[in-house]
């Protein structure tokens, strides 16, 4: 390579310029930089609301990318076809991109680099979506952590580098390669109407979330450990879908909150914990990938959840109209945000699998379908988890109770009516905006009643007990 000789940064989930050691290595190299973002086949298998939040994304990154004299370059089809005719129409002599943890993109990147390599090209992945790599962390006798407090313990005191600022200018190529519209690719499509719902409540970018990380760390930091659990309260970072699509690094997020522990905030220690859940879970998702497809615990290979997507309880769950008030002001607030609370996704989704005994595998293809912060490794084990047969999941057998819980963390009933329109002389335009982003095909307007009970909740209990008891657990 000559100091001319242009660089690819092959881009996938990290959508950013500062924090990007991928893109630091193409600068390094000394020539131009070519950025670009290829659509393949795992951009095809997103959901209608991630694929959505991805596209608004990238047309972010296309702003940042002209302020600095750059270019986003899209590229649909095949990623090392659209690579190797990269290379050919640029004359690179190098493919940098920040490494991915799911099986699929392992497989696809290992026959990237490989063929690139025998080609003579300079190909290298880089981190960035995780502090820590997966084959870094090691439990004593070797081997993943398959408990979550191990884990913390065995990182918490670990160096996290420091983040990478941002390049001023990105040297641009002679000549800029062929690019796709990225109106054209249509990323919306599977929102319909409920892309103009949800849009005001995303916070876009790399700037949107740097911004949103200082705010948190300068305030609601403080009492995030027990806030935290208060849905009606904006007591959260809410950077769950910045850090999806890499629109922020978690090195940057570790390094604010260990300013904030260090300059008193109590509560900054239980959201580092957070952080590092995020790791176990990718840790988790690399070491033992069964995890995205199946029970992560073989032993309840024979569990029998009910497995019909379409059974009418199932369909009440997915509509939020299951008579409980926390379940559906939860599968609302999802329908109108792109989000959902923490502290209620344990709920819908203990209420699917214990109360309705209905397969987890069907609540979680429903969230990837329906959120914006969608991440496949979370995803996975937040269902496991709350299921029952996942990891650091004991006890298995506790069953949430949608109405203590609501009792105790909504006692004013500020969250459901925030969510749930019916019932209310005057409901706020939050709850009257699910009635907006809901297929028509459901039918339901704010002049439906509020349905009755779906299920008796303490005969639900013992039905789910009693077949953890009939299984052997």
């Amino acid at each position: 390579m000559t100091d001319k000789t242009p660089s690819i940064v092959w881009l996938r989930r990290d959508l950013r310029l500062a924090d990007h050691p991928a893109l630091c290595a193409a600068l390094a190299d000394g020539g131009p930089v070519i950025v670009v973002f290829i659509h393949d086949e795992s951009v095809d298998r997103l959901g209608a609301a991630p694929k959505w939040r991805l596209g608004l994304s990238l047309a972010s990154l296309e702003r940042s990318l002209d302020e600095r004299g750059s270019r986003l370059i899209l590229r649909r089809g095949d990623a090392l076809g659209e690579l190797r005719a990269l290379v050919t129409e640029t004359g690179a002599g190098a493919v940098h991109w920040s490494r991915l943890y799911e099986p699929d993109a392992i497989a696809r990147d290992k026959v990237v680099k490989a063929a690139l390599r025998e080609e003579g090209i300079k190909a290298q992945s880089h981190a960035g979506h995780l502090m820590f790599e997966p084959w870094t962390v090691e439990t004593k006798t070797g081997g993943c952590y398959r408990v979550y407090s191990p884990m913390w313990r065995a990182v918490k005191d670990r160096e996290v580098a420091a983040p990478i600022k941002a390049p001023a200018h990105i040297p641009a190529p002679d000549s800029w390669p062929t690019s796709d519209r990225l109106d054209d690719w249509r990323m919306g499509a599977g929102m319909v109407r409920g892309a103009e719902v949800c849009l005001p409540y995303q916070r876009i970018g790399e700037a949107a979330a740097t911004e949103r990380l200082h705010a948190f760390a300068d305030g609601a930091i403080a009492d995030y450990k027990d806030a935290r659990n208060v849905p009606a309260v904006d007591a959260t970072s809410n950077l769950s879908e910045n850090l999806t699509y890499g629109e922020i690094s978690p090195r940057q997020c570790w390094h604010a909150g260990q300013r904030a522990l260090h300059q008193g905030a109590t509560g900054a220690e239980h959201w580092l914990k957070e952080l590092v859940w995020r790791e176990f879970a990718y840790h988790l998702m690399y070491h033992t990938p069964h995890i995205l497809t199946g029970n992560w615990r073989s032993d309840w290979d024979a569990f029998p959840w009910a497995t019909d997507a379409d059974h009418p309880e199932v369909i009440a769950w997915k509509q939020g109209r299951t008579g409980e008030p926390f379940v559906d002001a939860a599968m609302r607030e999802m329908y109108v945000t792109g989000k959902m609370h923490n502290r209620a996704r344990m709920i819908v989704a203990s209420y699917l699998t214990k109360h309705l005994m209905t397969h987890w595998k069907i609540g979680l293809e429903w969230f990837a379908d329906c959120l914006t912060d969608w991440d496949p490794a979370s995803n996975a084990m937040g269902w496991q988890w709350v299921a029952g047969c996942g990891p650091d999941a004991a006890p298995y057998f506790r069953v949430f109770n949608p109405e203590t819980q609501l009792e105790k963390f909504d006692p004013d009933g500020i969250y459901t009516r925030r969510w749930i329109a019916e019932g209310q002389s005057r409901p706020p335009a939050s709850a009257l905006a699910y009635f907006d982003a809901i297929p028509r095909s459901w039918g339901l307007d704010p002049k439906c009643p509020y349905p009755a009970r779906l299920v008796d909740l303490a005969r639900g209990r013992q039905r789910a007990l009693n077949a953890y008891e009939n299984r052997g657990f």
